[in-house]
């Protein structure tokens, strides 16, 4: 796995048309608009070649940036992009940081303090084979499905952000991004230069519509998760939605494909991660990438969607 980019422009020989759902920038680098979130390989801890032979079918579909953390599966998911992937995929591994694994719970535990920061940067670092990684979103506290801080884990973004660029500076980590955050987080982080934000965002649940329109503005890349929402309290299932289902219908396309295809064309700094288990929804997910909602599709999604417009 590679772990630096001493060539940007070496990322670029493969067309935007190439690449699923598009062309588009990631910490200075040309990547895919859909990617993969790996979360879920960890439910394969039984059957690694199967999680391994995922992770290569994510490439051959053109997937180029890959989103991991440490803390998924203990360390079991990072090991598995350590062996799948090959410096000549040039895939950008986005890790994050903010929680530790707690192998005997259901949910990571919190981190945020910042020598824990720095040590779970190492962990990644171990786990992964790398040198350095490309990209590490810093997880809050603030927003969203996060471990809960209290006490000693409630920590300045400031005091985070130094001992991140303090880690940028050695060379340990490429860039930074932020992930559950607030507008007002994301503001107080620019100086710091930060390329991507992930907070939990939907075409049923937009909270963040003026988050996304910072992010807009400021060149950052947004990359929603729960993208089809999920069983989290407060983050309903796009695919329930009879609207969805109705546009789905009349395409001849999933309720799934209809929801990622809305995020791309809803807003040009978007990217995708979404995360399965089963290759015909990896497959399905890359082909979201080519669905064109049209301008009726949109507006029947639009009545459901009105409030945050």
């Amino acid at each position: 796995m590679s772990s630096t980019d001493d060539s940007p422009t070496d990322s670029t020989a493969r067309s935007s048309v190439d690449r699923p759902g598009g062309g588009a920038t990631l910490a200075g680098r040309a990547v895919a608009r859909v990617g993969y979130g790996a979360m879920q390989l960890a439910r394969l801890h039984d059957d690694r070649p199967a999680a391994v032979a995922l992770v290569r079918r994510a490439v051959d579909l053109g997937v180029d940036h890959i989103d991991t953390a440490h803390f998924y599966g203990n360390g079991f998911v990072n090991g598995v992009l350590r062996e799948a992937l090959r410096p000549e995929d040039e895939v950008l591994v986005v890790s994050k940081i903010g929680a530790d694994p707690s192998p005997h719970g259901p949910y990571p535990s919190s981190a945020q303090r910042p020598e824990q920061l720095r040590a779970s940067v190492e962990d990644n670092l171990t786990s992964l084979g790398l040198e350095q990684i490309p990209v590490v979103n810093l997880r809050r506290n603030d927003v969203g499905f996060a471990a809960v801080g209290s006490g000693e884990q409630e920590v300045a973004i400031d005091d985070q952000l130094a001992e991140m660029i303090a880690l940028r500076e050695e060379g340990k980590i490429g860039a930074i991004g932020l992930s559950s955050v607030t507008v007002d987080g994301v503001i107080r982080a620019l100086p710091a230069g930060i390329v991507c934000v992930q907070n939990p965002y939907s075409l049923l649940a937009r909270d963040d519509e003026g988050l996304l329109s910072v992010c807009l503005r400021e060149g950052i890349a947004w990359v929603p998760y729960f993208p089809l929402g999920s069983a989290v309290p407060g983050m309903p299932k796009v695919t329930d939605s009879p609207m969805v289902i109705r546009v789905a219908t009349e395409l001849d396309v999933s309720p799934a494909q209809v929801g990622l295809a809305w995020l791309l064309q809803h807003s040009p700094n978007t990217l995708l991660i979404p995360g399965t288990t089963d290759v015909r929804h990896l497959e399905a997910n890359v082909a979201a990438g080519s669905v064109t909602l049209g301008a009726a599709s949109v507006e029947l999604l639009g009545e459901i969607s009105r409030g945050w417009a």
